[in-house]
């Protein structure tokens, strides 16, 4: 898609500038602001841009479809796009920090980073303590960055009434992701205490809020409300959006307990070793006998887990079942989405594109 690779270019274009430009205000205040800039850069470079095209996307099935067409006003999208990067980067920081992820796409996570900075200098008391605080400060920092970037955005142009859908939306979005974040490791800490039938629907109830939502369905309408989409146009693009987004993180939580490390960027089984209860997990723990789900339970969550451990659990998960049944469940979300977009009144070139996401989101290996 040479159009969607020229959107990818233009947001990390922007985005080296944006960082660029607050790079000289970090310094400003002190030298040992560096790595505080230099991280951003490092976090924010590469990565698959799956939100900024949705966004991009999102945008140009609701302008394109006028008649007549309007000339094509590329910023405001772009930085738009680039700012969902960066609340994602945000994201990432802080989630990584709750799961004490060692990597993130291959390399060393934000917390691990600034531990590693703390021993290379041999400065006082615990690396770990002062990874995590500085990590939670870098994500802080992207997080208002991402607003920084957006209101830039809005201020080029964009109609008042659309700029105001648009914050709304992004807010709402903001909110959505952090109690979906909180649901997450609710779950895995009290998923004891709760209702044995209930685990599922809590389950997916983290995945649509900590995901789903914000992963497809709101960079969607965001650009959508940024090109003053009707309210059918809105609608078929969240109806859309959601089950594809579902889609997304179910693969998603496939690869975090079978994925190539190579491919992934993490260990394999590394959602077992931070005890994630996910879809997979909750299906595995229905289809198990009494026994054999206590064992499961015992070693959820351990992060000693040794290689041989990890084997036997993802063994374990496949036999039950549950990664056919998840595999059922991408399917079925799949053609819920593509089911969205018949007929809607979108335009047919940037459906065509939308089509070929849902393909790329659904069926990764990464």
């Amino acid at each position: 898609m040479p159009e969607s690779n020229r959107l990818i270019d233009l947001v990390d274009d922007r985005i080296g500038r944006f960082l660029h430009a607050r790079e000289s205000i970090l310094l400003s205040i002190a030298p040992d602001m560096g790595p505080l800039a230099s991280f951003s850069r490092q976090f924010l470079s590469g990565g698959k841009r799956f939100r900024a095209l949705f966004c991009y996307w999102g945008y140009r099935a609701v302008a394109d479809a006028r008649q007549p067409r309007e000339a094509e006003r590329i910023n405001p999208v772009v930085g738009t796009a680039a700012a969902l990067e960066l609340f994602h980067a945000a994201a990432l920081i802080h989630d990584d920090i709750i799961d004490r992820s060692d990597s993130r796409r291959g390399a060393p996570s934000a917390h691990r980073r600034f531990e590693n900075l703390h021993r290379e200098n041999g400065w006082e008391g615990s690396p770990e303590s002062f990874g995590d605080a500085a990590a939670v400060l870098l994500g802080d920092l992207l997080l208002g960055f991402s607003d920084d970037l957006l209101a830039e955005a809005l201020g080029d142009g964009v109609a008042p009434e659309n700029a105001a859908a648009v914050r709304r939306e992004f807010g709402r979005m903001r909110a959505e992701v952090i109690a979906g974040q909180y649901l997450d490791i609710l779950e895995e800490r009290s998923w004891r205490s709760g209702d044995e039938q209930e685990l599922l629907p809590r389950a997916e109830r983290v995945i649509v809020y900590k995901s789903a939502k914000y992963s497809v369905q709101a960079p969607l309408l965001l650009g959508a409300m940024l090109a003053g989409g009707t309210l059918g146009q809105l609608d078929a693009l969240g109806d859309f959006g959601l089950p594809l987004g579902i889609a997304f993180q179910l693969r998603d939580d496939l690869l975090g307990v079978f994925g190539d490390a190579e491919m992934t960027g993490k260990p394999s089984g590394d959602d077992l070793r931070e005890g994630k209860r996910t879809v997979l997990v909750a299906l595995t723990r229905k289809a198990l006998p009494v026994s054999a789900r206590n064992v499961l339970d015992e070693l959820l969550g351990d992060p000693r887990l040794e290689d041989e451990q990890i084997r036997m659990l993802q063994s374990t998960i496949r036999s039950s079942g549950a990664v056919a049944e998840v595999e059922n469940m991408i399917t079925t979300n799949v053609e819920r989405a593509t089911r969205a977009l018949d007929d809607a009144l979108l335009a047919e070139d940037a459906v065509e594109r939308l089509r070929e996401l849902t393909r790329s989101v659904s069926d990764r290996v990464a």
